[in-house]
Order: structure tokens, then C-alpha cells, then sequence
């Protein structure tokens, strides 16, 4: 009995080992299930984003759910992930990213906001330096041609670096991302990749083929 226990051990820790592996990227996989919902809800509006301009265009983010709160000083933060176009014309793999800044100004109340920016080239995303950029300051940002701001002036021309949309819920007087820091979420990589990669290197491939993964790649596609 004693020798049958040793020689289970080993199994029962792989089975405890993978358990735990599967329940630390649940909020991973949540996140991407947040961020295919977002993009299916665009494609459900009247105005969308352009077809025109997923097709030219070589990167996408998406945040759902971004927090922007603030009385005179305000804050926004989030997280979800971004995508590259590879040379097939087909999107990468995942990575996963976080999205925070400040600003001040006449603004109050708490918003949640799906948040999708459209990069015109793939290399903002895939060579990110030190893991980090700033909207608006390493990479300028606008609101996209069919976007729901009335503020931002918008280049019809398909030709600013990045495009902004959004859908907003809750109470807040203006959302601004000038300044905002979009940074790698390392540990979520880490996490549901299970190994360590960086994101370059998740940015190369599109050989995922777990179901959340397969799913947000179809929803961009049917933008």
C-alpha cells in the first residue's frame, strides 16, 4: 500500500499542478471572452467601426470594461488585450495589456467604457519599447471615423496612427486618452500561456487554438 501511495504521488501532483494552472487563467480567458463580446456589440451598431479600416490597418486593442472616474482629477484604468496582423493577412495571437492615465479638467461622476483602438502599423504594438508606450506622446491618437466623440477632430483619410472608439455607460462629462500608458501584462501572458514568452514573440504566431481565442479572431474577422 505504502509503494502504490508513493507511485500516485506524481500523478496526483501533475492533476494538482494542471487544476492550478487552469484556475489561474480563468481571468485571462474571461478577459477574452469581455473583449470578442465588445467587438460582436460594435458590429451591432448602426455606426461601426469601418470595415475599411480593419482591413488597412495592422493592430487592434481592446479594453473592456475601462473604468474612468474622477472630480476634477480623474483616473482611468484597464485591461485586455491586443492583436497584430501576421503576413497572412490573419490575427495573431493574444497578448494581454493594461491601459491607465490621469487628467485634469472639468469631469465628474464614474464611466465604464469599451474601449477599441485601431493601429495603422503593427510594429506600435510588436516593438514596444520597455514594454510600455504613451497614447498621444510615442504614438498619436484620434477618434475614429465613426467614433461616438464629437470633440476629437478625425481624420477621414484613414491616416492618423491610431483610432479610438468607445461605447460608454454610467455618468462622466468627457473621456480623454492623451497621456494614457498602454503597457504588457506580463503575468497574464505568463498565466495563460504557461510558459514564459514575450510578447513579440506571442505577436508571431496564430497557433492558439483554445476556443476564447479562435472566437475574438472570428469577431474581429466579421467587423
Amino acid at each position: 500500500m505504502k509503494t502504490l501511495k508513493l507511485l500516485c504521488m506524481p500523478l496526483l501532483m501533475s492533476i494538482f499542478i494542471v487544476m492550478a494552472s487552469a484556475t489561474d487563467a480563468s481571468k485571462e480567458t474571461e478577459r477574452i471572452h469581455a473583449s470578442a463580446n465588445v467587438i460582436r456589440d460594435f458590429g451591432k451598431m448602426r455606426e461601426s467601426i469601418p470595415h475599411a479600416l480593419i482591413a488597412q490597418y495592422s493592430g487592434i486593442v481592446i479594453i473592456p470594461h475601462l473604468i474612468n472616474a474622477g472630480l476634477g482629477i480623474g483616473g482611468l484604468r484597464g485591461k485586455g488585450v491586443a492583436m497584430v496582423k501576421l503576413p497572412d493577412g490573419k490575427w495573431s495571437d493574444p497578448v494581454f495589456v493594461t491601459l491607465t492615465g490621469g487628467s485634469i479638467g472639468l469631469q465628474i461622476g464614474v464611466q465604464s467604457t469599451d474601449l477599441v483602438l485601431v493601429f495603422r502599423h503593427r510594429g506600435a504594438l510588436a516593438k514596444v519599447k520597455n514594454g510600455d508606450f504613451t497614447l498621444g506622446g510615442d504614438v498619436s491618437v484620434a477618434a475614429g471615423p465613426v467614433g461616438r466623440s464629437s470633440s476629437a477632430s478625425t481624420d477621414y483619410k484613414l491616416e492618423a496612427e491610431v483610432y479610438s472608439y468607445s461605447r460608454s455607460r454610467g455618468l462622466f462629462a468627457g473621456i480623454t486618452l492623451h497621456g494614457s500608458n498602454l503597457a504588457i501584462d506580463k503575468s497574464a501572458d505568463h498565466r495563460f500561456y504557461g510558459h514564459d514568452l514575450s510578447s513579440q514573440e506571442i505577436f508571431e504566431t496564430g497557433a492558439s487554438t483554445t476556443e476564447g481565442v479562435v472566437g475574438l479572431k472570428e469577431a474581429i474577422s466579421h467587423l
